[in-house]
């Protein structure tokens, strides 16, 4: 018997002045110029607001918005030193980062605690308990601020902290909820029954094994919650009534009365506002692509 030798096949060269083929998965030079060109153009435009604030702030008259050519050329730092001296900043600080991080707090508890319960437990109702949750989340502010505002004056928690972040609470559960059980939805059942077989209690389970594997989840209800009560306005002029006791979001209306309107110390105060906010967001940014993405993977 002879033995027959098989030929591989030579790949076939481009032919003369005919462009050799393109890998797989690599961009031509215009489509690359042009995908930098918009993301540069997007981020100038999301970069731009930033900026023009910054820059109005270091004028110091209230109509320098009106001809900002002539702020360069009389930059002053004197509006921030206005704010931080003479006036209630510290105390919109205060209250804004009582109210902030304690619906934070109160809201991720309570959330986390409601998607374990309809992720993991088949209790009678569970899936039309979630859609009630959403059907809270279609009235608008003003019709639920005079019903809040009777309960919260039955309490007597009206110009309170605790009451404030009750409301807020209101707001930030429904939609946590529902994204902290989509998280949990991706975290295997076997983890549970692991901890069942170690002895530890369902909540022991939920605590030690389930969170911190939730993290990401976790760090996304959080950076909601905690925005969601920085910057919300119609609840807390309502139900605060101290001035001692005003968020950011109240305070920056001080600046503007019926005829005039300080733009400049609106300016910078906005800036020194938006120092707390990005700080919180740098501590959770490395969680929160995670966290947002995690929870599309099951129903």
């Amino acid at each position: 018997m002879s033995a027959t030798t098989v030929q591989k096949p030579t790949p076939s060269k481009p032919a003369d002045g005919a462009a050799a083929p393109r890998p797989r998965g690599r961009r031509g030079l215009a489509a690359t110029l042009a995908s930098h060109g918009l993301l540069t153009v997007a981020s100038l435009v999301a970069l731009f607001p930033i900026a023009w604030l910054l820059y109005l702030s270091l004028g110091p008259d209230k109509d320098d918005y009106l001809h900002p050519g002539g702020i360069w050329d009389k930059m002053t730092f004197d509006n921030y030193s206005f704010v931080l001296q003479h006036t209630n900043f510290f105390d919109w600080m205060k209250s804004s980062l009582i109210v902030s991080l304690g619906t934070t707090v109160i809201g991720v508890m309570v959330a986390a605690t409601t998607g374990y319960a309809v992720s993991r437990m088949r209790f009678p109702g569970y899936r039309k308990f979630m859609w009630v949750l959403l059907v809270t989340q279609m009235f608008p502010i003003a019709v639920l601020i005079v019903p809040m505002y009777q309960i919260l004056s039955d309490l007597q928690l009206i110009d309170n902290y605790l009451g404030l972040i009750l409301v807020y609470c209101s707001t930030a559960v429904p939609y946590c909820a529902w994204l902290l059980k989509g998280y949990f939805d991706t975290i295997p059942f076997e983890i549970d029954e692991a901890g069942r077989v170690d002895g530890l209690t369902p909540f022991g389970t939920f605590a030690r094994l389930i969170l911190p594997l939730a993290k990401p989840g976790l760090a996304v209800a959080a950076f909601y919650s905690f925005i969601t009560a920085f910057g919300e306005v119609a609840f807390a002029s309502t139900f605060m009534l101290s001035d001692m006791k005003y968020t950011f979001a109240v305070g920056l209306q001080s600046f503007v009365s019926e005829h005039d309107a300080q733009r400049n110390l609106m300016a910078a105060t906005a800036v020194l506002v938006a120092i707390p906010v990005s700080a919180f967001f740098y501590l959770v940014q490395k969680n929160l692509v995670t966290g947002l993405t995690a929870g599309g993977t099951k129903g």
